[in-house]
């Protein structure tokens, strides 16, 4: 079984799945059964540590999650988040809404579609610049105090706003992306989490597939696959990108490991209070990434992997940050 881990005063296991793959962004949404298959094997193999969001597949995603986690409900943490507005009629759509009555509502149907009378972590997806950040958190405060919500989170929140929201309520946990090529935590956001005893949840460890060692070009990617968007995947910045892939299977090859397993030995390494979150519709991919608890990077290793920091291209382009007004009309 894996080890467990705290995020503040929450334990969870020491490695977390998740699902938004499966509904959709990585191309079509992936077979159910496949995803119900690798979902349970993640249960069976100690993972109970669940995450989706109310905007992953526009809600199919959280409906999968509840109906695969809904026989062992009692012993798992599940995690979503509000915040991110999308409408199915334009499928690109994104706005930012976190006042008081928008998360409730969509609260109440996160509820609902994962089959469940309470959310253990309940997240604010982005910050939305026109609303403080104390009314957000009060809002989630009061569905603490009303039992629909265990413990509350942040997503991509910088270090002012959560002191900001800590002072409000208790922040159990930040789910921001962090792996070997996305370092940004590092400046404040990780010194904050410690001295607030804020558990970090570090997501896209794998680098959205890059450190797998198999993804060397976009072109075998799906039409539909939002990589074929992002900076870092673009013809050159790829390319050069891929040097800290090359550093990644050295080590890996050394150890006798995969590269994507190295990746996560190394987000596991940084500091105890951080839970990778990772990514995969293949039950497969789900056991080999697991082999990563198996994996000890030496200091030295670990240095030689703190250096790689020499990344090309934006996390996301312009068209993938562009957000719009929210209007409930």
């Amino acid at each position: 079984m894996l080890p467990k881990r705290k995020l503040g005063k929450l334990e969870v296991s020491a490695a977390a799945l998740g699902c938004m793959g499966m509904s959709e962004f990585y191309g079509p949404a992936a077979d159910e059964k496949r995803c119900l298959k690798t979902i349970h094997d993640a249960y069976a193999q100690g993972i109970t540590f669940f995450d989706t969001a109310d905007m992953y597949g526009l809600g199919r995603n959280e409906e999968l999650v509840g109906k695969a986690t809904k026989q062992f409900r009692n012993k798992i943490v599940l995690a979503t988040k509000f915040g991110i507005v999308r409408k199915a009629e334009d499928p690109d759509f994104r706005a930012l809404c976190s006042k008081p009555e928008y998360i409730r509502q969509q609260c109440e149907r996160s509820l609902r579609l994962l089959g469940v009378e309470q959310i253990d972590l309940y997240y604010q997806h982005r910050v939305d610049p026109d609303t403080p950040i104390e009314e957000t958190v009060e809002a989630m405060a009061e569905l603490v105090k009303e039992g629909k919500v265990t413990h509350i989170g942040l997503s991509e929140a910088k270090a002012d706003i959560i002191r900001r929201a800590h002072k409000v309520h208790p922040i159990t946990a930040l789910q921001s992306e962090y792996s070997l090529w996305t370092r940004d935590p590092e400046d404040e956001i990780l010194k904050t989490c410690q001295e607030l005893n804020i558990g970090f949840v570090a997501y896209s460890p794998v680098g959205r597939g890059l450190f797998t060692g198999k993804l060397k070009s976009v072109d075998n990617l799906h039409p539909s696959d939002f990589r074929r968007k992002l900076p870092r995947f673009q013809d050159a910045n790829l390319q050069h990108n891929l040097k800290i892939v090359e550093l990644v299977e050295k080590i890996a090859k050394a150890k006798n490991a995969t590269p994507a397993q190295v990746a996560l030995a190394w987000v596991y390494q940084q500091t105890p209070f951080m839970v990778p979150l990772f990514g995969t519709t293949s039950p497969d991919h789900l056991k080999e990434n697991l082999g990563f608890f198996k994996v000890h990077l030496t200091p030295e290793e670990m240095e030689q992997l703190n250096q790689s920091k020499d990344v090309k291209g934006e996390r996301y382009g312009p068209q993938s940050m562009q957000t719009y007004k929210f209007d409930r009309k």
